[in-house]
């Protein structure tokens, strides 16, 4: 099925494109969303009739979204989600939570121009992309942690595998104390056994 573009699409090419596509990606994506008509001749000649107000109108498009990118790039936004100690999600991160995420920010950013290529299922920080215009894309990174405290420490560059080594590492360490203590204190009875002079043995048997 053949189609005008009336704005670029990533991997099909630039508005006024007249570009061969499968009929369903035409019917359920590109068409409703406004992005391309059917290339019939009325529809070529009215996009060359509007060629002028349209491309102003994604430049203007353009701009705006140009100015968005420069706050919203390399941002980090934390979701708190449940866990198992292998950090895996109880659940998933969709484009949906990354989108309200941002929202909740200060950005203004719709689940539609998240790109995710499948949902997020561990913890850690994972990088997103964020379309924000056609000709306009930008990184984002999503910290996915249990608690607020561990996503500061995955910020710093932690990963929830080190995390967990140094906590069995801490418990190991409070264990040996532990043992340490216990044995440190046998050996102080031991000791005062040691102290008892032969007369106080005497006294202690009659």
């Amino acid at each position: 099925m053949q189609v005008i573009l009336l704005e670029r699409v990533a991997k099909l090419g630039q508005m006024g494109d007249v570009v061969d596509v499968k009929p369903g990606y035409a019917r359920n994506f590109l068409l409703p969303q406004g992005k391309a008509l059917s290339a019939s001749d009325a529809n070529i000649a009215s996009f060359e009739a509007q060629k002028a107000q349209l491309e102003a109108r994604n430049l203007e498009t353009k701009k705006e979204a140009e100015a968005l990118a420069e706050k919203l790039d390399g941002q980090q936004f934390i979701v708190i989600r449940s866990a198992s100690d292998a950090g895996a999600l109880y659940g998933s991160v969709t484009p949906r939570d990354a989108a309200d995420a941002a929202t909740e920010a200060g950005f203004t950013v719709d689940k539609k121009q998240v790109v995710l290529l499948a949902p997020i299922k561990e913890l850690g920080l994972h990088t997103v992309g964020v379309r924000l215009h056609p000709e306009v894309e930008v990184a984002i990174k999503m910290n996915v942690a249990r608690s607020e405290e561990e996503a500061e420490l995955q910020a710093s560059g932690k990963s929830i595998q080190e995390l967990a080594a140094e906590e069995e590492a801490a418990a190991e360490f409070e264990i040996a104390e532990l043992f340490d203590d216990i044995g440190s204190a046998a050996s102080d009875d031991d000791d005062l056994a040691a102290e008892v002079s032969p007369a106080e043995e005497d006294e202690a048997k009659a």
